[in-house]
């Protein structure tokens, strides 16, 4: 009903706009996706089908079939437009068989490919997706990023589809430098190649020189993805790539080591790193690391498992403890654990909730890895703290401030909430067998792509 509510507005007011915005009943665009629209309704394709909303899903496949234009000018960020447009395209496909989806995965899929043309392949953040005809200026990096480098989450969230891109589109790795799989394997390469600070991945790397740029790390945006698509693109390939698995084995136990920290009151959190030193604060982004640590742990020997089932479930906890400790029950954006502060937002400028996904896609892992009612029951909290804070008359909205019972709304139905959030509250009260972890893999947009069951090949 409450997918059906967002959709239904979407429809209305802002169909082939990027995100519907609910409060002024109008459409936004945004500059994330270059000349691209209808993010939402990508987006939004699979969790309709799922929940078996055909009308909806018609609607849907409609626009994309007779509106949706690959041929745009404009600067796009690599990484959004690969999660949710190629992810969104990839997973409609594979669920429906129509071809439609697969031509367009494809198509923009190889708009995205001159951006990995620098010096060591390590793609920049930026592409304009109009500009095939030259090798000039194609690719830059965000502005804001340190000193023209890439991000660690950007250019390490594309492997699992690009895995799918290359196998849709029938190049092997070998057809060196049209291959979207030659592509990552790459970077994996650099990667395996340059010295990681005590095991830890910083989030800035030149795509010029192949170095890290500086020493911060986090689990939390910026770095998030790339951790989550090491386990993942294990289990994609039917467990095979072992390459895959060492590297988040490593990462994992480093940050265990170095980032993971238990609050004076007992809570287990991820800290984030600055040359060094730890900085006391989890980001709302990193809260998908629950999930994630309990996703790998299913695959570690039995002690080893235990333990990181445990950890997982500490972690959960202590994003659920930032939703429980806020007036309306939402988590804010980030929260902090110093100066007798816990799992709460100290700063006003993070006391926001824009309808992400993180906490509830960690429940909906926990769920089906240990099938501990808790887990269903923090999920249905969150269910009546959206219809509640967030539901408007016209879609649903983020609030400015989770701590304040009177919220003042963001006017924004990001297209993730379609995407992620009603998906993996969805999926926590569905049975397991609906989407299961062992024939999909969820990229980080939430969009099922399914486990490589035939021979595995890098």
């Amino acid at each position: 009903q409450m997918m059906k509510f967002a959709w239904d507005n979407y429809k209305q007011y802002a169909l082939g706009k990027n995100e519907l915005r609910p409060l002024t009943k109008n459409g936004h665009v945004g500059n994330m996706f270059g000349g691209l629209r209808g993010a939402t309704v990508v987006d939004a394709l699979d969790t309709l089908y799922i929940m078996e909303l055909e009308e909806e899903f018609q609607e849907a496949k409609n626009w994309v079939e007779k509106s949706f234009d690959l041929n745009v000018n404009g600067e796009a960020s690599l990484f959004e437009v690969n999660i949710r447009y190629v992810g969104g395209l990839l997973a409609a496909y594979y669920l429906t068989g129509e071809e439609v989806f697969k031509s367009k995965a494809l198509e923009l899929g190889e708009k995205l490919l001159p951006a990995f043309n620098t010096p060591t392949g390590i793609p920049r953040g930026v592409i304009n997706l109009g500009r095939q005809d030259t090798s000039i200026g194609m690719s830059w990096s965000w502005g804001w990023a340190s000193a023209g480098s890439s991000i660690l989450a950007e250019f390490g969230t594309l492997h699992l589809e690009f895995l799918h891109l290359s196998e849709l589109s029938g190049n092997p790795a070998n057809v060196v430098l049209v291959s979207p799989l030659f592509q990552v394997m790459n970077i994996r390469k650099v990667l395996n190649r340059i010295e990681k600070p005590q095991g830890l991945y910083p989030n800035f790397l030149s795509p010029v020189t192949g170095n890290w740029v500086q020493h911060h790390v986090s689990i939390g945006g910026l770095g998030d993805s790339f951790y989550e698509y090491l386990i993942k693109s294990w289990l994609m390939s039917d467990k095979k790539d072992s390459e895959a698995k060492k590297m988040y084995d490593d990462a994992l136990e480093a940050i265990e080591k170095h980032l993971v920290r238990k609050s004076a009151g007992g809570l287990t959190y991820i800290a984030e790193w600055r040359g060094g030193i730890l900085d006391h604060k989890m980001g709302h982004l990193a809260c998908f690391s629950g999930g994630m640590i309990a996703l790998g742990a299913e695959h570690a020997g039995e002690e080893r498992k235990r333990h990181y089932v445990d950890l997982a479930a500490e972690i959960t906890n202590t994003c659920h403890e930032s939703y429980t400790r806020s007036d309306t029950k939402l988590g804010p954006e980030a929260f902090r654990f110093d100066a007798g502060t816990e799992a709460m937002a100290t700063r006003f400028s993070e006391r926001y909730y824009i309808l992400r996904p993180e906490v509830v896609e960690s429940y909906m892992y926990m769920w089906r890895l240990t099938h501990d009612p808790k887990y269903r029951e923090w999920g249905w909290e969150v269910v009546k703290a959206l219809e509640k804070y967030c539901r408007v008359e016209a879609g649903f909205s983020g609030i400015r401030d989770v701590y304040s019972t009177t919220p003042t709304h963001d006017n924004m139905q990001q297209s993730f909430f379609l995407a992620e959030t009603l998906k993996y509250l969805y999926l926590l009260f569905c049975e397991d067998d609906v989407l299961s972890l062992d024939d999909w893999v969820f990229n980080t947009e939430a969009h099922p792509l399914p486990v490589n069951h035939t021979d595995f090949r890098a």
